[in-house]
């Protein structure tokens, strides 16, 4: 804070209200919002603006005015660099299909992508795991992703990390299916691990792997109606059980600015 001084040399000390940036915030309008309620949420498009897939109502979360910058890794052409290009020899050499099953490769971020066809990723993974030179031995993950945009209508992804502890290697792999027809084989049989994850996909994406030796839901009750983490999946109007409540949707929600 700083002093002034009158005509008379009394200083008077200033308020933290009387200094740029000090005291009460000024009021501005919110980002992606008018002052009106509900508040209007930046249409969702190729640009990646807002959030959920909600437009024209209010937006309670504070993401209404996100803008994501969608990337779309392009295909990788050799070299690959690192380990990438001998581990893609390996799996040539082992699997003769190899030219049919991959669709492309990818390298972003120092992470190898291989894009499978869903028909062949139970075969591709059990050469990657049983061959001496790959050795990927454990699945740590499946996932669902749902690209509701997708120009080739194949918006749902399954995606499969897995990790060679002989060498100390992590690999992607990633398969697209529609969302008329979610279906690809289970890779339980090579990773047991993978039991409780394609369940999880899904539960929450519709995603069916066939040849899974139970696959019901685990998050969501049995007779759950609809896959909650598509992007096109309902917010809010749903009963909340034993409390006689509702979540109302998006835009009967009350905005707060």
């Amino acid at each position: 804070m700083s002093d002034e001084t009158h005509e008379d040399d009394t200083p008077t000390r200033k308020t933290p209200s009387d200094e740029p940036g000090g005291g009460v915030p000024v009021a501005a309008p919110p980002v992606g919002a008018s002052i009106g309620a509900p508040a209007e949420m930046p249409p969702r498009g190729r640009s990646g603006r807002g959030m959920f897939g909600v437009a024209g109502s209010g937006d309670t979360s504070g993401f209404g005015g996100l803008a994501r910058r969608k990337v779309a890794p392009e295909s990788a052409s050799r070299p690959y660099g690192e380990w990438f290009d001998e581990a893609a020899d390996a799996l040539e050499e082992a699997y003769p299909l190899f030219h049919e099953a991959i669709e492309r490769v990818v390298v972003d971020r120092g992470e190898l992508t291989l894009y499978i066809k869903p028909e062949r990723i139970a075969e591709v993974c059990q050469v990657l795991r049983d061959d001496a030179a790959l050795r990927f031995e454990l699945c740590s993950s499946v996932s669902g992703v749902d690209y509701l945009d997708d120009p080739e209508g194949r918006r749902l992804h399954a995606v499969y990390h897995l990790t060679s502890m002989t060498y100390r290697r992590r690999i992607r792999l990633e398969c697209a299916v529609s969302a008329e027809a979610p279906r690809l084989p289970s890779v339980t049989s090579v990773y047991p691990t993978a039991d409780w994850q394609e369940r999880e996909a899904y539960d929450m994406f519709g995603i069916v792997f066939e040849g899974h030796p139970a696959l019901t839901r685990v998050l969501m009750p049995d007779d759950w109606d609809g896959h909650p983490q598509r992007k096109d999946y309902p917010l809010g109007g749903i009963p909340v059980e034993y409390k006689g409540a509702e979540i109302p949707p998006p835009d009967k929600r009350r905005s707060y600015q």
